[in-house]
């Protein structure tokens, strides 16, 4: 559905992405993830035709954004992460106005709105002012006005961004009921937002993509360096940190302990091998993940490098 090869641009004179590379061919929800200032608006305002890009190329269904932007266009849904909302208007006519910008014929423009309002549950504000909306329905019309036109790829620009814990709940929902038959591309710097709603990761720092896999590979991007063990007759601290790789021991309970280790990838059968030899009676060992923080600010470094 999205193909972009070797995607620059610069700002005057800096660039903001450099030698971008994505391929993205299935329905779901992709995650573009980022820090601020790392390059992702850039890169959806260009993917949306938004920004005429300084190097590279992008396609949407087999078509050029830079040869037919008309057509192109046609294909993609965008909110942008200020969503485009005229608050003088209500609901029907601001919605009535995006589907003749889309060129939506007269005589189907009124089911396309009806069919993006009960999608995007506020078919009962219709005739209500946007500026009297709270900001989740607000956010509600600005999704609806990218799907008016039944586009194969949605690309949604920080779509949760100032939204209370319950807006973003409501329009999380909402995202992945959209995703169901057609690519979302979802941009954010929140990782708890990516990790929840995300298949796939793309990830962009210092203007260039620094992973780009499923959301599984970036959950598993670094190796453990921590166990969980439950042992009914714990050594001290001391006799566990003269195992070679061990670097510290937690007591979490009289029973459970949490071992970080280093460089010792055979770390479990150690412990188990210590355990029988010493009595310890170990009934649980379990590696722990490293959080997705730990895992962001590596790639984040990575970038730097």
């Amino acid at each position: 559905m999205i193909i972009i090869e070797h995607l620059s641009h610069k700002y005057t004179s800096s660039w903001a992405i450099r030698d971008i590379n994505v391929e993205i061919d299935q329905t779901g929800i992709v995650g573009l993830l980022g820090s601020n200032g790392a390059g992702k608006s850039t890169t959806m305002n260009i993917l949306c035709g938004v920004l005429r890009p300084t190097e590279g190329k992008v396609s949407i269904n087999g078509i050029d954004i830079r040869d037919n932007p008309e057509e192109a266009k046609k294909q993609i849904g965008f909110l942008p992460q200020n969503a485009p909302l005229y608050l003088d208007l209500t609901v029907d006519e601001y919605l009535t106005y995006c589907a003749e910008l889309r060129f939506i014929p007269k005589d189907k423009i009124k089911a396309a709105v009806n069919t993006a309002k009960e999608r995007c549950g506020v078919a009962h504000f219709s005739s209500r002012l946007i500026g009297n909306l709270s900001g989740g329905y607000r956010q509600r019309v600005g999704i609806a006005q990218a799907i008016i036109h039944r586009p194969k790829v949605i690309v949604l620009d920080e779509p949760t961004n100032g939204l209370d814990p319950n807006q973003i709940i409501e329009v999380r929902a909402l995202i992945k009921e959209i995703a169901q038959d057609r690519l979302v591309v979802f941009s954010s710097h929140i990782l708890s937002e990516v990790q929840l709603l995300c298949r796939d990761i793309k990830m962009i720092e210092g203007g260039r993509i620094v992973f780009s896999d499923t959301m599984d590979a970036f959950n598993n991007y670094l190796a453990p360096n921590s166990v969980l063990l439950f042992l009914h007759n714990p050594p001290g601290k001391e006799e566990l940190l003269k195992l070679p790789g061990v670097t510290r021991v937690d007591f979490l309970t009289e029973r459970q302990l949490r071992v970080h280790f280093t460089g010792e990838h055979d770390i479990s059968e150690k412990l188990i091998a210590a355990s029988i030899q010493g009595g310890w009676r170990l009934s649980e060992i379990n590696y722990e993940k490293s959080s997705i923080d730990e895992i962001f600010k590596q790639l984040s470094n990575k970038s730097a490098n």
